[in-house]
């Protein structure tokens, strides 16, 4: 099978933990460990967020103020060599060098008219404090929203409309090769009249490029991993329902997060609105995930429209 595989940010920097590189590299080799077997059998596309990264080298940036702070879109391409340096080499450990791993630097391509230039929603960086957050603000201009109970820095998320590299993704997966891409939803950019490619201020939801991807490599299946054990209706609440299965019809009129579990779900319509299939489930058991004893499914198949666990 051909599958897209999308690490959440708990495969790279857990929620509390330092950002250092040797806790970014612990956390990825646990992935890649538990995706070794996966990978000796099947073409294999792996994705990754790069929230946390991102922040991170933008706050570094500001450090030095010799020079001016380099662009969301430069930061991003960093992201993608440092994240996918890392995962490409941890891959090969754990498959001990039984298959080569390439990993690209990639661009989604977006509409520089997309609304959410004007209503920034995608979280990145470290937490803060709301009075840490508020001096922040005032400092960098940013736009400042809440994470939970703490406070983080959003920047504009618009839709992929393609993903640039796709045909080359295609070519390695064909010629054996497993390949790491799209990290951090590739690096936006707006294309001309003539192709020229220009970057962007903003980050790309990894999990909607990763259905972009996905749906122009004609994928078996999109893998989305993530610290929960299914997708939830009325999540928090006393109503709340595990979804095992659903349709992309039935799970579309449902209300969910728009910075947490709502990208992952628009992304799996996309997939299978493409006749493809999409499971959603915890890293940790990802035997269960793919046995369908953890997780939730979305296909087109699904004659109940949802089925709950």
């Amino acid at each position: 099978m051909r599958i897209v595989v999308a690490l959440g940010g708990n495969a790279l920097a857990r929620r509390g933990e330092p950002m250092t590189a040797d806790r970014l590299r612990a956390n990825v080799r646990t992935s890649c460990e538990a995706l070794a077997g996966l990978a000796r059998e099947h073409e294999v596309v792996i994705t990754h967020g790069n929230g946390p990264q991102v922040g991170l080298l933008a706050l570094q940036n500001l450090a030095y103020q010799d020079v001016a702070a380099y662009p969301l879109d430069i930061l991003g391409a960093e992201t993608q060599g440092m994240i996918g340096y890392v995962i490409q080499q941890e891959l090969s450990n754990a498959l001990a060098g039984e298959r080569e791993v390439a990993a690209v630097l990639t661009t989604t391509v977006v509409d520089e008219n997309d609304p959410a230039f004007e209503h920034p929603t995608k979280l990145i960086g470290p937490q803060y404090s709301a009075q840490d957050a508020a001096e922040a603000a005032a400092e960098y201009r940013w736009t400042i929203a809440r994470d939970g109970a703490a406070f983080r820095r959003v920047v504009p998320s618009p839709s992929p409309v393609r993903i640039v590299q796709a045909p080359l993704v295609r070519t390695l997966l064909e010629n054996q090769h497993l390949v790491v891409c799209v990290g951090g939803g590739g690096v936006p950019v707006r294309t001309d009249s003539k192709g020229r490619q220009t970057g962007l201020q903003a980050v790309v939801d990894k999990d909607l490029a990763s259905a972009a991807l996905a749906a122009e490599l004609k994928a078996d299946m999109l893998v989305m991993l993530t610290d929960g054990d299914f997708v939830s209706e009325n999540w928090g609440t006393a109503e709340q329902r595990d979804i095992l299965t659903a349709s992309p019809e039935a799970i579309s009129r449902l209300a969910f997060a728009e910075g947490s579990m709502k990208p992952k779900v628009d992304a799996a319509v996309r997939v299978a609105q493409a006749g493809g299939r999409t499971l959603i489930g915890p890293l940790e058991r990802l035997d269960d995930l793919l046995g369908r004893n953890i997780g939730t499914e979305i296909r087109p198949d699904v004659p109940d429209g949802i089925v709950y666990v």
